[in-house]
């Protein structure tokens, strides 16, 4: 059963991303931050009226069962101003939303049900340090980065950050069934304010051993268009109203 509170939650969410990211160089951002994490965390999904969807795991043929018939991942907005977006992401089964960028944004990621494995990046400056060896590719123009973590998240989990700096790269994907969070962008994607969305491929070079190599560590990335398998659709938001 949604809690008594459940209007009142992802209102205050809304309420304090406001105040928050509208002066995000203020001197009180860390501490707004701070509080609107905390507000985050509280957010469930009977919240918002949502509840698991679609099969648990992925077709026993080995392919996700929601291939060429809905999108692998669809998006409810909740509102948004120039300063912050706000909306649910759901993800099928098998679902994977490919690395990408936020430039000069922050973000916060609250998962609402599910597994979610998020690998995180920072893209590296020129020089910054001794690099990689490149993979031979052949791929085109290659951007260096430092694979910083990558981790599960659950809704027991608090809130994952980004900032225009630090964890700005990052790849979401389903683990063992569906998945939903809720995600806060400040400001919006806007590609005429040069706030827009490019993805990437992690490039490797032979593995080394049987092992993974340890994190955090120095890669290659190579832009790349947006993979053919994945699109998002759109879905009405069931939960409460949010009003600014």
């Amino acid at each position: 059963m949604p809690r008594d509170n459940m209007a009142s939650v992802i209102q205050r969410v809304a309420r304090q991303a406001r105040i928050t990211f509208r002066s995000p160089a203020g001197p009180a951002f860390g501490e707004n931050l701070h509080r609107l994490q905390q507000l985050l965390d509280e957010v469930r999904a009977e919240d918002l009226h949502l509840a698991p969807r679609g099969p648990s795991a992925a077709a026993a043929s080995g392919g996700p069962p929601w291939a060429g018939v809905v999108p692998p991942v669809s998006y409810m907005h909740i509102c948004e101003t120039e300063s912050f977006s706000m909306g649910v992401f759901l993800l099928r089964s098998g679902a994977c939303i490919p690395l990408h960028d936020h430039p000069g944004m922050n973000g916060m990621l609250k998962v609402l049900y599910g597994t979610l494995r998020i690998a995180c990046m920072d893209t590296l400056p020129a020089g910054a340090s001794a690099a990689p060896p490149l993979p031979a590719a052949g791929s085109g123009p290659c951007l260096r980065a430092l694979f910083r973590s990558r981790q599960h998240y659950t809704p027991a989990s608090p809130p994952c950050l980004l900032s225009p700096h630090t964890d700005n790269l990052h790849q979401i994907d389903a683990v063992d069934g569906p998945a939903a969070f809720l995600d806060i962008l400040a400001p919006p994607y806007d590609p005429q304010h040069g706030r827009d969305c490019h993805y990437y491929r992690l490039l490797e070079g032979p593995p080394a051993g049987a092992e993974p190599p340890a994190l955090p560590r120095e890669v290659w990335l190579v832009e790349t268009p947006q993979a053919a398998d994945f699109w998002c659709g759109g879905e009405p938001y069931p939960g409460p109203r949010v009003c600014l």
